[in-house]
C-alpha cells in the first residue's frame, strides 16, 4: 500500500497530510507567521509517528510550491528536494490554484498581499485586488483551511505517483518584495597587488 506525504508551507502555517489506501489518513496543520524551517520536519516526523510509519516508507511526496509567501515556498520546496533526494522518491509539486480545486467555488484563487489574491483569467493567473473582484460582482468563496490544503497536496501527488517528476521548483506571480542592496561591490585586488 503506497504512503504518500503532502506538504505546504506556503502561507502563515506549517501543514502535512499523509495519503494511504486510497484517501488521506491524516492531516495537521499549525498557524505560524514564521518558524515554518524550524517546525516542519518535526511536524512531518510526529504525522508519520501517528501513523506507525518510518520515512523510509514513504513512495512518495508533494510539496506547495505557491504562489504565497516566498520565504515558505522556499522552505518547503527546499524540504522536498531533499527528501525526495535522500529517499530516492518522486517529489511532486503543486500550485495553490491545483490545490484549491474543488475546495473553493469559482473563481479558485490564492491569496496576496495588501488586500489582493492571485486568480486565474483567460490569459493565465493575475494579481487582484479584492475590490476589483467586488466592483464586477465576483464573490470569493472562504479560503479553504491550511489542514485541507496540505490534504489536496497529498491527493494530488497520489494521482501523479508513480510518473517520474522534476524537481519541485516554486511557482512565483509576483517579484520578491526585498530588493538587492544597491551598495557597490567591494573591489577584489589579485593576488600579487601591493
Amino acid at each position: 500500500m503506497s504512503a504518500i506525504l503532502g506538504f505546504d508551507t506556503s502561507g502563515p502555517w506549517c501543514a502535512a497530510a499523509l495519503w494511504s489506501g486510497g484517501t488521506v489518513i491524516d492531516a495537521i496543520a499549525e498557524g505560524m507567521t514564521r518558524g515554518q524551517a524550524e517546525r516542519l520536519m518535526g511536524l512531518l516526523q510526529e504525522l508519520l509517528a501517528r501513523h506507525d510509519l518510518a520515512w523510509r516508507d514513504l513512495d512518495a511526496l508533494g510539496v506547495g510550491v505557491g504562489p504565497g509567501n516566498f520565504t515558505g515556498i522556499r522552505i518547503g520546496v527546499s524540504a522536498a528536494r531533499g527528501l525526495a533526494l535522500g529517499l530516492d522518491v518522486p517529489a511532486y509539486g503543486v500550485t495553490g490554484f491545483e490545490q484549491r480545486e474543488g475546495l473553493q467555488a469559482a473563481p479558485v484563487y490564492v491569496p496576496a498581499p495588501r488586500d489582493s489574491v492571485y486568480v486565474v483569467q483567460a490569459d493565465g493567473p493575475a494579481l487582484v485586488t479584492r475590490a476589483e473582484l467586488a466592483a464586477h460582482g465576483t464573490l470569493l468563496s472562504p479560503e479553504p483551511a491550511p489542514a485541507a490544503l496540505a490534504a489536496a497536496v497529498a491527493t494530488r501527488a497520489a494521482t501523479l505517483f508513480p510518473q517520474k517528476a522534476p524537481s519541485p521548483a516554486p511557482y512565483y506571480l509576483r517579484p520578491a518584495d526585498a530588493a538587492p542592496g544597491r551598495d557597490v561591490p567591494p573591489v577584489i585586488l589579485p593576488p600579487d597587488a601591493p
